[in-house]
């Protein structure tokens, strides 16, 4: 049996995404035996953000100042805004510098059943950044799900008077993927987005 202290870091281990109380537990007992080179380093790291961590005004990214480092870096291009669905999509596309250019966090995605509105999203301010800037290319990173897709009209439809190029994401078959194995939407969007052999 672990303390009260103990078994509290396991269960709060245990919330995080992809881990289960196996895991938690696992993790939890590396970082005791590892008190000095795991659980301090980490225990410092967790503070320091903690008082740190803020949204950025600008784009909704989470970080520790405002506005954000994607948002000051000067060396993006500043007339492409991507527009993602939430931080993590952000952070996938900006993690390999994928994208030259700046980000728009929407905090979420059009959803009847979860009730979630054109109101409840940063939608407002998206028209608001783009009105009036040098922004010249919009590209909606909407995921492959029915809610994005949704979002992804959604916007098209509204930002469609603001004289900037509207794209999107391209969809279909992944490297190496086996048609055998793909869904039907997946195959769907690789037939409509079909090309030319170069």
């Amino acid at each position: 049996m672990a303390s009260p202290e103990i078994d509290a870091l396991t269960q709060a281990l245990a919330r995080l995404p992809g881990l289960g109380p196996r895991s938690a537990r696992r993790a939890v007992l590396h970082l005791l035996k590892r008190r000095e080179t795991a659980l301090a380093p980490l225990q410092a790291a967790l503070e320091a953000v903690a008082r740190s961590l803020v949204t950025c005004s600008v784009c909704g990214n989470i970080e520790t100042r405002d506005p954000c480092s994607i948002c000051t870096d000067p060396k993006r291009d500043p007339t492409l805004l991507c527009v993602v669905e939430d931080v993590p999509d952000l952070w996938a596309l900006d993690g390999k510098r994928l994208f030259a250019g700046r980000f728009h966090v929407l905090g979420g995605r059009l959803s009847a059943l979860e009730g979630v509105r054109p109101e409840d999203l940063a939608i407002e301010a998206l028209v608001a950044r783009i009105s009036g800037s040098e922004v010249c290319e919009v590209v909606l990173a909407m995921n492959a799900t029915l809610e994005g897709q949704t979002t992804m009209h959604y916007l098209a439809d509204r930002l469609a008077g603001s004289g900037v190029a509207i794209t999107q994401l391209a969809h279909g078959l992944p490297v190496g993927g086996e048609l055998d194995y793909m869904d039907e939407g997946t195959l769907t969007l690789a037939l409509r987005a079909r090309r030319p052999v170069a």
